[in-house]
């Protein structure tokens, strides 16, 4: 399976580290060159456009762009009861993190008869884009929908592309977590035309108000659109191939290892499952749990190209601190700690999109309901980025308000520095008031 890369009497720099821990290939700009073509076509003509590239991609044309309430309704009254009851107990439990991520408006009184206020405001109009190729995502749904609503965000819009097998309409899963969540603006549109049609809207028939933040996981088609149009939208992040890494010592279950880099795998043939350790012997069982798991394994073949490619490895550490070099190196979307004193270990830890402690916290319970959001950052962006999140949908804005006595008292130091910087219209602006 995994092939083994022994970093063990190596450099613990983590320039080096960084280049020795393998990643899969992402070449994103020239997609982006690819992209562009279907992002002009969308921004001239709109939803005519949309269409077009939805049935060259997905083959198959949507009845109409916006997905009418009442298939939105259809889709929640036929779900299976226990999806049904999954995705609300999913809904409660993230709801529950997410509150507590608000933030509250402060001020500062920097001088007497001066203050800076800061109030968090939420973007006005978001778009969440949610996949629907190989895989369903209704929790992709959750994990973007309820931070923007704690946020207050007050007009979210739903892409996600067409089925053939469901009337080209978006999956009636993923119908059904917009309704459980409230969300009436679905649009039956996805990859790179989908992020397009959210930045700049639609006029004629079928009008659609451009958004200002677009969020959500995506192929590399996606992602590329999302890199070509920030700058007039927001984005979360450009997100890669998923990840994990697994820190352990020989304390930990090997088949609770394999299990979880097996999650991971099932994701993509590119996806990363990387074990760090410093114990042979948990090389050796959990090569064995793999070869032992694998075959019964429904994507068994997608599984297996991931756990074979570049992407994927054991690494052989010398010790914890080591170990603790490479992870942090890494900056893994996704970490598992399983070692001995796991919680300490844990809080070691500087870079990562989220860290699962434990034997009983793994990857897949953050994925679906552990309350955590799973919208993390990627190729080793953990370094500096965070997951999603209520913050991702606020903006900080600062009010300003001095009265006169302040401002002369600080007016001098403004004028000083204006001056020095060249700027002497800065420095007049103050001293008209001085007069």
């Amino acid at each position: 399976m995994l092939s083994t890369l022994d970093l063990r009497g190596g450099s613990r720099r983590a320039s080096d580290l960084r280049n020795l821990v393998p990643r899969a290939k992402f070449d994103l700009d020239s997609v982006v060159e690819q992209v562009r073509p279907i992002i002009d076509d969308v921004r001239d003509r709109g939803v005519d456009a949309v269409q077009d590239w939805s049935e060259k991609f997905d083959g198959v044309r949507a009845p109409q762009i916006r997905v009418p309430q009442e298939i939105i309704d259809k889709s929640i009254a036929e779900l299976d009861p226990k999806i049904k009851a999954a995705l609300i107990d999913a809904i409660a439990r993230v709801r529950i993190v997410h509150e507590h991520q608000r933030r509250s408006e402060s001020t500062v009184t920097v001088a007497p008869g001066g203050t800076v206020t800061e109030r968090w405001l939420p973007v006005q109009r978001v778009g969440l884009y949610v996949p629907g190729g190989v895989y369903v995502y209704p929790s992709s749904v959750i994990m973007n929908v309820v931070p923007a609503q704690i946020a207050g965000v007050a007009s979210l819009v739903v892409c996600s592309p067409p089925q053939r097998d469901f009337g080209g309409w978006p999956h009636p899963t993923i119908l059904a977590a917009c309704a459980l969540l409230g969300v009436t603006e679905v649009y039956a549109a996805g990859g790179s035309q989908a992020i397009a049609l959210m930045a700049y809207g639609a006029t004629g028939v079928d009008e659609i108000e451009p958004v200002y933040l677009v969020t959500g996981p995506g192929n590399m088609y996606v992602t590329a659109a999302k890199r070509m149009l920030k700058g007039l939208i927001g984005i979360d992040s450009e997100a890669g191939p998923t990840e994990i890494a697994i820190l352990a010592d020989d304390s930990a279950n090997p088949d609770f290892v394999a299990a979880d880099l097996i999650s991971q795998a099932e994701h993509d043939e590119v996806a990363a499952s990387v074990l760090v350790t410093d114990s042979e012997e948990l090389i050796a069982k959990v090569r064995a749990s793999l070869e032992r798991l694998v075959p019964l394994a429904m994507n068994k073949d997608r599984i297996r190209a991931a756990l074979t490619g570049q992407q994927s490895a054991f690494v052989l550490v010398d010790d914890l601190d080591h170990g603790l070099n490479v992870v942090d190196a890494y900056a893994a979307e996704h970490l598992e700690i399983h070692t001995r004193n796991a919680a300490e270990v844990a809080r070691r830890v500087n870079n990562a999109g989220a860290i699962f402690v434990g034997d009983w916290s793994p990857v897949s319970l953050g994925d679906y309901a552990a309350g955590s959001n799973h919208v993390l950052p990627t190729g080793g962006c953990a370094c500096h980025s965070s997951g999603l999140s209520v913050q991702s949908f606020l903006r900080g804005v600062h009010y300003v308000e001095y009265n006169e006595a302040a401002l002369s008292e600080i007016a001098q130091t403004v004028i000083t520095l204006a001056n020095s910087e060249g700027l002497p219209g800065h420095a007049a602006a103050i001293e008209i008031r001085a007069k």
